[in-house]
């Protein structure tokens, strides 16, 4: 007969879950064996905030929800970031915990709190497993994690729950999205006479493709109706930005705005498909006029954001929107001004990266290294946003990272989950030098894990952004510089390879050669201060 643990672990692995990551707590012990029963291999990881982007890195591989394990207590609370994360970042989390049942903490104390209390403002649920409705509760866990906006759910396991038998329970009911197109009438009308006459019509996509599987829905679309396509950070690689209708990511980057944002206000209609502004900064707050250009949206679910406004909003599956707004509709000749190339050339000569050396040399050269199903992960921080513009994507999910919430320490792990949850595909972790020494301790999840993974370091001794930012308000340095780090004696002490290069060709052997080795590789590219000045 099954017991609770037992119920949870085959649930999760009927929605698809193979990997779960956390550090182990007494009152966890029989949810991780069970996991491991089912078929789920747990991996332990040096902080829970870490496990949970490796849980995300195995998402954006699988498209089953991630796992993170935590015990009661200081374990919850050290998942906060990544659950918060999870929850801006629309990524389906199972967040799976200890906790002393509820008689006990009337009476007892010791490392309890609240931990719905803590998580409901960043969870779409938090759960209390109960006698007799724990298959229920799974049901409804995994189901609000995956549909709609996805994003984390939390479930409490009471100790003495956990090992409990469930007589009767049923299995997992894993529903099949069936796709919702918009019902004919005239807002649909409206919208394809607005499509049918637009002349100088620009795609914005989202996070939200991604979580809706529609990425061919929304490049075929535009190229059927020469449509260019800006694409925020998270969903680079929808349309490959090798096509020419590709203009790049946007969101961070006021350099990139200078030269999208014309484009975007010139336009004659504006289609948004899955696209949630929680990736941009402050100039995409209300960037069109909806009253003088048509908008429409396309997206999952209503957006109460007030960031921008839209003409027409078209709520359901996006690619069943996009193929009901272009039925019956001719295309047309778009751009006769040849505007979005235009576009297309001035970014790529103020993103140039043909530099002897400097931050954007290194991604190029990394770029050229990594073959094209090869997947990227960065960290926060100012080489980032210069990242995510010199980068190039010709597939989507194969540059991951912390986009909403823009979390530093992310790249690391990310690249961990997506190194196994695809081992045979290279994977490259880009990160500053501020951001691995948050997260050092995961080379050791590396080494134990085995995984030849490349984490390429941006190595500048500073928090290189916030100085920028200090410099350019007219303040004095504080608290922005810390010590030189040699990253390649760190990495062989924590059993890796480890090099540190000042040059291209340095570079590309280190890469190379990393990408081919048994264990981790850390790359430290020593670029020197003000490396960012004038670049995004």
């Amino acid at each position: 007969m099954a017991t609770t643990s037992d119920l949870v672990a085959r649930a999760l692995h009927a929605a698809g879950c193979r990997h779960a990551f956390g550090i182990p707590g007494g009152e966890v012990l029989s949810v991780m064996h069970a996991l491991a029963e089912a078929g789920i291999a747990f991996h332990l990881c040096k902080h829970e905030n870490a496990g949970g982007f490796m849980a995300e890195g195995t998402y954006h591989v699988t498209g089953a929800p991630g796992i993170l394990v935590a015990t009661l207590g200081p374990g919850v609370a050290n998942a906060v970031n990544v659950v918060a994360n999870a929850w801006q970042d629309r990524v389906p989390l199972i967040f799976l915990t200890g906790c002393v049942d509820a008689a006990e903490a009337e009476g007892y104390t010791h490392q309890v709190f609240e931990h719905r209390a803590l998580l409901a403002p960043i969870t779409k649920g938090s759960f209390v497993l109960s006698d007799g409705a724990v298959d229920t509760v799974m049901d409804k866990a995994v189901a609000l994690a995956t549909e709609g906006r996805p994003g984390p759910v939390h479930i409490d396991v009471p100790v003495s729950l956990a090992d409990r038998e469930q007589p009767g329970a049923r299995c997992l009911h894993v529903p099949q999205r069936v796709p919702t197109a918009p019902a004919p009438g005239p807002a649909l009308a409206a919208a394809r006479r607005h499509l049918a006459t637009a002349r100088r019509p620009i795609l914005i996509a989202g996070l939200e493709v991604l979580s809706q599987k529609a990425e061919a829905a929304v490049a075929d679309f535009a190229r059927r109706f020469a449509a260019p396509v800006i694409t925020t950070y998270k969903a680079k690689g929808v349309v490959p930005e090798d096509d020419p209708l590709a203009l790049g990511g946007a969101g961070l980057s006021p350099l990139a705005d200078k030269h999208l944002l014309p484009l975007v206000q010139n336009s004659d209609l504006i289609l948004l498909a899955g696209y949630d502004p929680i990736e941009m900064r402050h100039a995409w707050c209300e960037p069109w006029d909806p009253d003088t250009t048509p908008v429409i949206e396309l997206t999952v679910a209503p957006h109460p954001h007030g960031v921008h406004r839209a003409s027409q909003v078209i709520v359901g599956d996006i690619a069943a929107g996009l193929a009901a707004l272009g039925d019956g509709v001719a295309p047309s000749r778009t751009w006769p001004d040849g505007a979005p190339a235009a576009t297309r050339a001035a970014l790529a000569e103020a993103f140039r990266a043909d530099a002897p050396w400097g931050a954007a040399a290194v991604i190029d050269e990394v770029r050229r290294a990594l073959p094209e199903d090869g997947i990227a992960t960065v960290d926060s921080g100012a080489h980032r946003i210069l990242l995510s513009q010199v980068w190039r994507c010709t597939q989507p999910r194969t540059l991951l990272q912390s986009t909403a919430l823009c979390t530093m320490g992310c790249a690391l792990p990310l690249a961990i989950g997506a190194k196994l949850a695809a081992p045979r595909r290279p994977v490259v972790a880009f990160t500053g030098d501020a951001g691995l020494e948050m997260v050092l301790g995961e080379l050791a999840t590396l080494r134990d894990l085995a995984l030849p993974v490349v984490v390429v370091v941006f190595v500048d001794a500073s928090l290189a952004l916030i100085e920028l930012k200090q410099r350019r308000a007219g303040r004095g340095n504080l608290g922005v510089d810390f010590g030189a780090t040699d990253f390649a004696a760190v990495a062989r002490a924590l059993g890796g390879r480890g090099v540190m290069v000042e040059d291209r060709a340095a570079l590309r052997a280190a890469v190379v050669e990393g990408l081919g080795a048994d264990t981790f590789t850390v790359v430290g590219a020593r670029i020197g201060r003000g490396a960012y000045d004038g670049t995004f």
